[in-house]
């Protein structure tokens, strides 16, 4: 059984989260901004559809992208080289967030609810969540969104319209954490995406505690600038 969330109900031990669903520890409570501080502070995030109450996660094993082993590929490596893109940071959150939203191939709906939406705005202004945006020919081509916590960042979704967009937000993202010393990017949950890009997956222990370290570093709040010779 899992755990029901009731108003100021603190989260049980992740070590609870079933196998099967692999991950689920609780369902219920809000979507607040204390709420969501304290779940990806113990490795937890929400993960539901419409209609159904917020659920929980906190999955075993955890896919996890250290910053300084990203994987670029040969084109990729040309892609950046010609440098027809730029690379914004918070300028656009709730519009990648949309476009996150946008049903993919094969799939027929979203876990970005419009609750959701409106719930990582307010984490977006509160200067917690952050989008990491491509820009190309003045369009928003691709990009990804997450949350950041002491040199944690916890990635949530991304979205590509041009080839390759999504991973320059990705590199980009990366080369700069590397350089504020972040230590670790959460993925959640494996995918062979991400796998390309030098991800991997560890045990939620090894996850725990390498989280249990990083996030009590000091927060890096506010809207986000990354430097500009990156890729230079």
């Amino acid at each position: 059984m899992i755990s029901w969330l009731g108003e100021g109900d603190a989260f049980p031990p992740i070590e609870r989260a079933l196998v099967e669903p692999n991950g689920l520890l609780a369902a219920g409570g809000d979507l607040g901004i204390e709420r969501l501080i304290a779940a990806y502070r113990h490795g937890i995030f929400p993960w539901y559809s419409d209609g159904q109450p917020v659920l929980w996660w906190s999955p075993d094993p955890r896919m996890v992208l250290i910053p300084n082993e990203i994987s670029i590929s040969r084109s990729l490596r040309k892609t950046l080289r010609r440098h027809d893109y730029e690379v914004r940071t918070d300028t656009s959150f709730r519009e990648v967030m949309r476009a996150c939203a946008e049903p993919r191939d094969g799939e027929a709906g979203t876990w970005i609810t419009e609750e959701m939406a409106s719930a990582y705005g307010a984490f977006h202004d509160a200067g917690y969540a952050h989008s990491i945006e491509t820009w190309i020919d003045g369009e928003l081509a691709g990009g990804l969104y997450g949350v950041a916590m002491g040199r944690v960042f916890f990635g949530e979704s991304m979205f590509s319209r041009v080839t390759d967009s999504s991973k320059i937000a990705l590199v980009h993202m990366a080369r700069q954490l590397e350089r504020w010393a972040f230590g670790l990017i959460d993925c959640q949950m494996a995918t062979a995406h991400l796998h390309s890009m030098g991800a991997r997956e560890v045990t939620r222990d090894n996850f725990r505690r390498a989280l249990s370290e990083l996030v009590n570093y000091p927060a890096r709040t506010g809207a986000w600038r990354f430097d500009d010779d990156l890729f230079n």
